[in-house]
């Protein structure tokens, strides 16, 4: 890991609590999100419903976030609007929805049109790629250079750069679930991580490294969780998959004990308030439901999480001299 800068320092910090733990919930869905909300009201949502409803979640859940993690084709209203409280860091994807390729050879997509330095002047502090990867891929190389790319960006900004690897088969027809796949997914976890982490990344968001169903033995996901911490230098966070509560407040306990600095999530927070017609439903839901289950993260992240700045060699930590302003 690099030296941090003051401007990455600082962003860190406002992404997380003043312990230095992550609870950050992520809005940052486009097509999953409108493939939701249309089996909610029963049409294709327009731009309008669609910000309609990542406002509602923004109300409820980013009281009790540290911050949240939108994407550019529906977030400025969100910022806009006031949902974000003080306090509160925003975060902003890179990348396009989806991807690109074959099912064996993926390709990230940029954003047309988006930048880095647009999220800054959106107020962000971060920056999330989504990273399809898969180290015997023909995409690997391509991928990696993309990585490259937008730590570039960030570092020309000052800007956090997340990077969320996903892991995906290359055989052809195999499916996550397959065994074949499953048993191979911590070693490409840790692999994965091994690989782009060094390329400038400054906080990692790690899917859980055992397949639900094919290996959900605790001591198991316990192992191949520390072997992430073991692999990067930078501190981590687990995301959610869209996984169901009980099963991911368990990954997060998990996480947590192995060395992970909190969670960036979201549908496994909120993804049923998406099966209610009556927006009212939805939002009573979020404010009783959805903000329990944030309760509950925040209380495994608090007392189970590593503070992000135990995971920063301190050498790696801003440490201005007299004349620092000359070099910034």
């Amino acid at each position: 890991m690099p030296k941090l800068t003051l401007g990455k320092y600082r962003g860190l910090q406002q992404i997380g609590d003043r312990d230095g733990i992550f609870a950050i919930t992520a809005l940052d869905h486009r097509g999953t999100f409108r493939r939701m909300i249309e089996g909610a009201i029963g049409h294709a949502p327009d731009w309008d419903e669609v910000v309609a409803e990542k406002v509602r979640l923004a109300e409820a859940l980013l009281p009790i976030s540290t911050a949240v993690l939108l994407d550019p084709l529906f977030g400025g209203p969100v910022i806009a609007r006031g949902a974000i409280p003080a306090g509160v860091g925003a975060l902003l994807t890179r990348e396009r929805s989806g991807a690109d390729g074959e099912d064996h050879a993926r390709r990230t997509v940029l954003q047309d049109g988006w930048s880095v330095a647009g999220s800054a002047r959106a107020g962000a502090v971060g920056i999330k790629l989504l990273m399809f990867y898969h180290p015997e891929s023909p995409t690997a190389a391509a991928q990696e250079e993309i990585v490259v790319g937008v730590v570039e960006e960030c570092r020309q900004h000052d800007m956090v750069m997340i990077l969320e690897p996903i892991c995906y088969p290359i055989v052809p027809g195999q499916q996550r679930t397959d065994p074949a796949f499953a048993e191979t997914l911590p070693d490409m976890v840790v692999e994965t991580a091994k690989r782009l982490v060094p390329m400038g990344v400054d906080l990692l968001k790690a899917e859980y490294p055992t397949v639900p169903g094919f290996d959900d033995d605790p001591a198991s996901g316990l192992a191949a969780c520390r072997r992430i911490t073991d692999a990067v230098d930078v501190p981590w966070v687990l995301l959610s998959g869209g996984v169901d509560f009980p099963l991911f407040q368990q990954q997060l306990e998990i996480a947590c004990d192995a060395g992970a600095s909190g969670f960036l999530a979201g549908r496994a927070i909120w993804k049923e308030a998406f099966t209610m017609a009556d927006p009212q439903a939805r939002t009573d839901f979020l404010n009783t439901v959805a903000v329990a289950r944030m309760d509950v993260l925040n209380a495994v992240a608090r007392h189970r999480a590593t503070p992000w700045m135990d995971r920063v060699p301190t050498g790696n930590l801003p440490d201005p001299k007299d004349g620092w302003h000359l070099a910034v």
